[in-house]
């Protein structure tokens, strides 16, 4: 997988969100995340997890109203 930047707090709770999904994740002492892939489910996982955290509150909101219109 990719090395990604994403900031020193946003990272524990990529990791904590990670840990509860049972994907295996570890951060080190440099700041560095790292999550094992194991299945494209996990990826698919991992890639949400990110976009969460990272995405602005527009684009989260866009998103969410989209999935309302294609499921109403």
């Amino acid at each position: 997988m990719p090395a990604i930047a994403i900031s020193r707090g946003d990272r524990w709770q990529v990791y904590h969100r990670l840990r509860d999904l049972d994907i295996p994740a570890y951060c080190f002492p440099d700041g560095m995340l790292r999550a094992d892939v194991s299945t494209p489910l996990a990826a698919l996982q991992v890639r949400s997890v990110i976009y969460q955290i990272t995405a602005s509150r527009k684009d989260l909101v866009e998103l969410l109203d989209r999935c309302w219109r294609v499921k109403g």
